[in-house]
């Protein structure tokens, strides 16, 4: 241990905690957009409460797990939330603006759509709902550097004018990138509006 007792020590984000009513659908979607594995299943984990609690800790990476998905048998989702304080959106990061286009057509596949897309300068952003109306943001670093993305949005006046960026067709870039373009051309034309959406996207979807 050390002596100085004011010194800040930062631990890392190490896993989310969600209460649901659909346990199972929840399970099932995590699984399909993130890869979420089981590593323990559980019937009333802390005892008998009155209630039956399920839980499951699921991960997909070498963590024990990322998410702690509880299940509480009446819950429904908060059709009020935007009224309400809470955690906002969840976020996973992919290497690759190819990874994340890959992941968009095959949840596309499975029905699983974005109800807003963005290139905010430092990323670009894919929006979902989870069965329980979470939002849930699939995203990858423009920069491909955490160190050069913060600068960006320290110094940036066009980030700091509109952090949301330009709301982005998903369809567009991908004919972008069948047609050669890199994924940095992508960001750039992106960034530029380029690929806007025909339809307005509503970014209150996401509160």
């Amino acid at each position: 241990m050390s002596n100085q007792e004011n010194k800040k020590i930062t631990p890392i984000l190490h896993h989310i905690g969600l209460t649901t009513g659909r346990f199972e659908e929840m399970i099932s979607w995590y699984n399909n957009v993130l890869g979420m594995e089981p590593v323990h299943y559980s019937e009333n984990p802390a005892g008998d409460i009155g209630m039956k609690v399920k839980a499951l800790w699921v991960t997909n990476d070498e963590a024990n797990h990322r998410i702690a998905m509880i299940g509480i048998p009446g819950l429904t989702s908060d059709m009020n939330r935007s009224k309400h304080s809470r955690i906002q959106h969840i976020a996973f990061e992919y290497d690759t603006l190819d990874d994340l286009l890959d992941t968009y057509i095959r949840l596309k596949n499975l029905g699983i759509t974005p109800h807003v897309t963005a290139d905010q300068g430092v990323s670009i952003a894919f929006y979902y709902n989870d069965p329980d109306g979470n939002t849930v943001e699939l995203t990858m670093d423009t920069f491909g550097d955490w160190s050069k993305s913060k600068e960006f949005m320290k110094k940036s006046p066009t980030f700091a004018k509109k952090p949301m960026g330009k709301y982005i067709d998903v369809e567009k870039i991908l004919l972008a990138r069948e047609q050669g373009l890199s994924a940095n051309e992508i960001h750039e034309r992106a960034y530029a509006g380029e690929y806007e959406p025909n339809t307005p996207m509503d970014p209150q979807k996401m509160l």
